[in-house]
């Protein structure tokens, strides 16, 4: 095997696909090394949803770019990515006066919400008509197998112990290469602690589920996701739907819940998440999750039982201001973006970092 390359990507995910797409863009000799067999860590846990208008100031240009990226390697990678755009449902009047000051998308009346979804109690709403949806199962081995065929290399089964200027090591052998870029996310902690801790890293563990679909054409977000995006925190009515639930509904601020459904034909909707930033992410999940997970699904989709059939925990990480681009060494690079916006700004974010180290 060649062991000499322009650059070297650590991490499968889809910030790591990201830069090994952008670097081969360039024309650069690529590899990708990942530990695992194949991508199975928070790209592939999460739901899929692009949120390109959730996003706000340089975070915005990032989401923008991303989702030009998306357009143009789905076709060629051959996974499912659907322009539908992002449905936010409002039950209350707070959530309604927040969806009106974020000042995106279309605002809708009840009965234009319920003609688009099977939601119940809905007083109105907002379409985003620039997100989108993938199947994040689908996406990342297709997306790899893609950039395989074009020419990256991937050494897969292949863990990276260190870097000094010029050279990756890894349990297989060390790699020369001008450039390497750590896309590990939450496993920054362990291969440059410092530098992790410097810029304050920390294990965010997400609680999720599959369920039965119920005929979603566009990812759904409610008034517990309006709590967590900054473009919803920005607005003046977010401070009184903030305090309704804390309220009213406590448990869901205890539980980090933001609640996004988004479905998948062929798999089921997925539902999700409970949100909780930790040192140590204990792997042993508790029900008290997945029973508001559970109940708030139920409540807002007018059902009394909810047929789920999987559920999981994905560990990312957590990076204040979301996104993270750092120099760990002359030549060695750490690249991050926080689990809630991976899938919506990881392509570009690859792409910055690369023109960064060649020019634009």
């Amino acid at each position: 095997m060649n062991n000499a390359y322009d650059v070297a990507v650590v991490g499968a995910g889809i910030v790591g696909l990201g830069h090994a797409a952008a670097a081969h863009a360039r024309g650069l000799r690529t590899v990708v090394v990942e530990r695992s067999p194949r991508a199975r860590g928070a790209t592939v846990r999460g739901s899929g949803h692009v949120g390109t208008t959730l996003q706000v100031d340089a975070h915005r240009a990032l989401a923008a770019r991303t989702r030009e990226l998306f357009l143009s390697y789905a076709p060629r990678a051959r996974f499912w990515l659907a322009r539908r755009g992002t449905l936010a449902v409002a039950t209350a009047d707070d959530e309604l006066e927040v969806l009106r000051g974020a000042g995106t998308g279309r605002i809708l009346s009840g009965r234009e919400v319920t003609d688009l979804a099977p939601v119940a109690g809905a007083i109105g709403g907002a379409l985003y008509r620039d997100d989108m949806q993938l199947n994040p199962r689908e996406m990342a081995p297709a997306f790899a197998a893609w950039l395989a065929a074009e020419g990256v290399d991937f050494r897969w089964r292949t863990t990276a112990l260190g870097a000094d200027p010029g050279s990756l090591a890894t349990s297989r052998g060390d790699i020369r290469a001008d450039n390497i870029v750590f896309c590990v996310g939450v496993d920054l902690e362990s291969l440059w602690p410092d530098l992790a801790a410097r810029h304050g890293v920390r294990r965010r563990a997400t609680d999720m589920m599959l369920a039965t679909g119920v005929g979603l054409e566009f990812p759904v977000i409610t008034g517990s996701t309006m709590l967590r995006h900054e473009v919803f925190r920005e607005t003046p009515a977010h401070a009184d739907l903030l305090s309704r639930f804390e309220r009213e509904r406590p448990d869901i601020i205890d539980l980090g819940v933001g609640q996004t459904y988004a479905e998948v034909s062929g798999l089921g909707v997925l539902i999700g998440a409970a949100h909780r930033d930790e040192d140590d992410a204990w792997p042993f999940q508790e029900e008290v999750a997945f029973d508001v997970l559970s109940r708030e699904a139920r409540r807002l989709f007018g059902q009394k039982r909810l047929d789920v059939r999987q559920r999981w925990r994905a560990v990312a990480a957590a990076v204040p201001g979301d996104t993270l681009r750092a120099r760990a060494g002359d030549g060695i690079h750490v690249s991050a973006a926080g689990g809630d916006s991976a899938m919506s700004m990881g392509l570009a974010l690859g792409e910055t970092v690369l023109a960064d180290l060649y020019g634009p």
